[in-house]
């Protein structure tokens, strides 16, 4: 098994920044991505950035701009630096990993962002 543990989030203000890290743990044996995707109440989950094993990047366009992902691949963790933060980024917050030639999908347990205006 996979076992993912999201920390960072919080409560900040308009326009501040937040930083969270995902640590994944267990039976990690060929990561194809890491990601975080995010969900807010009453709407479906969907990504925010992910980042693959080679280090390519993808981002929501809402994020573009602002957040960051970022990978160590030693450590098996991912971070996402978020700037400039608007109250229409607060959702709970998920990390992803997918790994193998199946393609497995695990998912960390959620963080809550909450942005105040």
């Amino acid at each position: 098994q996979v076992q993912l543990v999201e920390s960072g989030g919080g409560l900040v203000q308009a326009g501040g920044s937040l930083r969270l890290s995902c640590v994944a743990s267990g039976r990690i044996f060929s990561i194809n991505y890491m990601g975080w995707y995010r969900q807010a109440p009453g709407k479906q989950r969907d990504l925010v950035a992910r980042i693959t094993s080679g280090g390519s990047t993808n981002y929501a366009d809402s994020v573009k701009g602002r957040f960051t992902i970022s990978r160590d691949n030693a450590k098996n963790t991912v971070t996402l630096q978020m700037n400039n933060l608007k109250p229409e980024d607060t959702a709970v917050y998920y990390c992803r990993l997918n790994q193998g030639s199946s393609r497995q999908n695990y998912w960390g347990q959620g963080t809550q962002v909450t942005v105040s205006s």
